[in-house]
């Protein structure tokens, strides 16, 4: 009986002692999306994008609903739908005056138009 007891005793400290190891393992992996910007860049480049959706969404020309913004260290990538190719022009060009905007990747798609 005491053969049970100190068996169970050394598995449970052996447990907790290979806790603080596989936790400190399985904590190194990182999300490499956002390892090489700070905190201060993720917020910069939300701000970014969302000054570029409102320059889009004010635009009187054109409507911009399935066009995606994403901003990732100033350069701001459009993604998406619309109508003509001088829509998906326009877009460029308007998120090009946003501030906050070094480059833009445009990488809008035209619909074809069904005749």
């Amino acid at each position: 009986m005491n053969t049970g007891r100190a068996l169970r005793t050394f598995g449970l400290i052996l447990a907790a002692g290979a806790m603080p190891i596989l936790l400190s393992v399985t904590g190194c992996a990182t999300d490499n999306r956002y390892q090489s910007k700070s905190t201060d860049d993720r917020i910069e480049d939300h701000g970014t994008s969302a000054r570029v959706m409102m320059a889009l969404a004010e635009d009187t020309q054109y409507k911009y609903v399935a066009v995606n913004v994403e901003t990732h260290k100033g350069t701001v990538q459009l993604s998406g739908f619309v109508n003509s190719r001088d829509q998906k022009d326009r877009a460029g060009e308007l998120s090009e005056k946003v501030t906050g905007v070094k480059d833009v990747v445009n990488n809008i798609t035209v619909k074809e138009s069904v005749n």
